[in-house]
């Protein structure tokens, strides 16, 4: 970073190529469209997905979660993680009670309501958003639409990479209306289960180190909050979209595997099924 400021000190027009300036190809860590494995991207579009910081205020969309399910498959295997319970007013018919009250009435009509029954199980579901997150939107929003549909007691949030000491529930507003990590904490109870949705792809600096987050200066390392998060929450999975024979060739996905004691499984319907399995245990 403090390079970076005496580049921008120095420079005073336009660079492409080379390995020194700000500017457009070569290989230095400042610009875009360049090769460097651990730059600052200054603009421009993310090609090589390499950079550690990015200079520029970015736009992410909520997830839909009104998207049509393309099979029902996903909804199947989320019903796995099911607690019913009758909760509320007295609504739907009792139809058992009420045929045994009007036989013990000699046929005069005996009406007997109950409760609906509700799926009582808690769920706080993490997405990350954006980057190389983009390639994963559909199947994510079928996730999210089946999500909604399923658990009555739900909370979603946003983040980017990896969690920090903030998340969001609108992208569109994702930088002023923010919400604080250690409120969360305080707030839902260890019966949530705890579900993060992300393809752990970033460089292992932002899962260990302060201040390593591609958006900003974090305090603290993203490891100490996915702990809290874990301890906080036990009941916990991670759900990646990316390809499981892509995971050992990534060491951020290994970082994360291991934070949550191995319990990631990839975003498929056997991977739901037994993410859903190690949940509901």
């Amino acid at each position: 970073m403090e390079t970076f400021k005496q580049r921008l000190a120095e420079q005073k027009e336009r660079h492409a190529g080379g390995n020194k300036w700000i500017g457009t190809g070569g290989s230095s860590p400042f610009g875009h469209g360049g090769a460097h494995p651990e730059g600052i991207r200054i603009g421009g579009k993310s090609e090589n997905r390499s950079a550690v910081k990015v200079w520029e205020k970015r736009e992410f969309k909520n997830l839909d979660d009104n998207v049509e399910l393309g099979t029902r498959n996903i909804k199947v295997a989320l019903r796995r993680l099911r607690r019913f319970a009758r909760q509320g007013a007295a609504e739907e018919l009792d139809l058992d009670r009420t045929i045994a009250g009007t036989a013990r009435n000699a046929g005069w009509l005996d009406l007997h309501m109950r409760p609906e029954r509700h799926n009582a199980v808690k769920v706080l579901i993490f997405l990350d958003i954006g980057g190389s997150m983009d390639d994963h939107i559909r199947v994510c929003e079928e996730l999210f639409s089946a999500c909604r549909s399923e658990f009555k007691h739900l909370e979603h949030f946003y983040f980017h990479n990896c969690v920090y000491d903030h998340v969001w529930k609108d992208n569109t507003r994702r930088g002023t209306e923010r919400i604080p990590m250690f409120d969360l904490l305080h707030k839902y109870g260890n019966d949530y289960k705890l579900i993060f949705v992300g393809d752990a792809t970033m460089s292992p600096h932002e899962i260990l180190r302060p201040g390593a987050s591609v958006e900003y200066n974090n305090k603290e390392a993203g490891a100490v909050w996915l702990r809290r998060m874990t301890d906080t929450w036990p009941h916990a999975i991670w759900l990646n979209p990316e390809p499981e024979h892509y995971w050992p060739y990534r060491q951020s996905i290994g970082l994360i595997h291991e934070l949550l004691g191995g319990r990631m499984f990839p975003l498929t319907l056997d991977g739901l099924e037994r993410g859903m399995r190690i949940l509901s245990k």
